[in-house]
């Protein structure tokens, strides 16, 4: 790896000198674009509206335009500002893990130590796992400003990007602001459902199947030519059906329990077990006047069987009061 940046962590008169290492890297596999009809690879080029010239990278410099002006701001004028010159990354707090909400995470990168004694580093490593407390850090990176998050990951020290809080956007949803009604029976085969899917997370069993597979087609094509055989290639794949029966929640929710269980057995116990309450409900609503709650929230048979008992009984009521 090559280090993208050096400097030093700064906190109180502490400093720990480091190295930065981007600790990600893009697994996906480049194209290019070409002409279809003979292959012709498709290269955009920087043109100068006035002249009409190519210009190059290094007579490029940026601008800023305002709607009626334009102000050029050159490489020596940003390298010029006070926050692109330092090279420290300040310590600013301490927070608690906990506080810091995924969505803030932009990019990671690794801090090595850079002097002949890891003793200062190993010291903020150490203070950081014992406290479980991550420090909240500003830096200058890329020509900008950053917010980070400097953590513990495993052995090394690993400083994380966050975005500012005006860069993460509000999530507004009216149709969330519909009420909506969830029965006791449909959270508990929910939590049975996740209950099913309950394991450890382990990133290295799952792969990228769409790059696995642009990869194989490559191959492919690179061995036998343009003319490749899908499904000698891939396999046979079954096609997808459009739409699809659209089934009750509750019936989703059974059935998920029951393929995750295994073996038709598994299915008809699970589906005894989510039923098997709404039947005593149903029971004990025709039994007695306070069973009919406890049937209404069992579900609809309890409801529409103590409304036919009322119906049947409201005649009967009015031949006696006329006799």
């Amino acid at each position: 790896m090559r280090a993208v940046w050096k400097g030093a962590v700064t906190f109180g008169l502490v400093n720990v000198p480091v190295k930065l290492y981007s600790a990600t890297e893009d697994h996906d596999v480049s194209l290019h674009q070409v002409h279809d009809e003979d292959g012709g690879r498709i290269r955009y080029q920087r043109v100068c509206e006035i002249d009409g010239k190519v210009v190059d990278y290094k007579n490029i410099d940026k601008a800023y335009d305002d709607g009626e002006r334009t102000v050029i701001i050159t490489d020596e004028d940003l390298k010029s500002l006070p926050a692109e010159r330092s090279r420290e990354i300040e310590v600013v707090e301490f927070v608690p893990t906990e506080q810091i909400d995924p969505i803030m995470f932009d990019k990671s990168y690794y801090l090595e130590p850079d002097s002949a004694s890891n003793k200062a580093y190993v010291l903020l490593r150490r203070t950081l796992e014992s406290t479980d407390k991550t420090a909240i850090v500003q830096m200058a990176l890329r020509q900008k400003t950053r917010l980070a998050a400097l953590r513990v990951y495993g052995d090394v020290l690993m400083v994380q990007t966050l975005l500012w809080s005006d860069e993460v956007r509000a999530a507004n949803f009216p149709s969330l602001d519909e009420p909506v009604k969830i029965s006791s029976k449909e959270l508990d085969l929910s939590k049975q459902l996740v209950e099913s899917l309950v394991s450890d997370f382990e990133p290295e069993q799952f792969v990228d199947e769409y790059q696995k597979e642009l990869r194989t087609l490559i191959t492919a094509k690179l061995e036998q030519g343009d003319a490749v055989d899908t499904a000698a290639t891939f396999g046979e794949q079954p096609e997808q059906e459009e739409g699809g029966e659209v089934i009750d929640l509750m019936e989703a929710l059974r059935q998920s329990i029951a393929s995750k269980r295994g073996g038709s057995d598994a299915a008809k116990g699970g589906t005894k077990a989510a039923s098997g309450g709404s039947k005593s409900a149903s029971a004990s609503s025709t039994r007695s006047a306070s069973g009919s709650k406890s049937g209404a929230s069992g579900g609809s048979k309890s409801a529409s069987g103590s409304g036919d008992g009322a119906k049947k009984k409201a005649p009967a009521a009015k031949k006696k009061a006329a006799s």
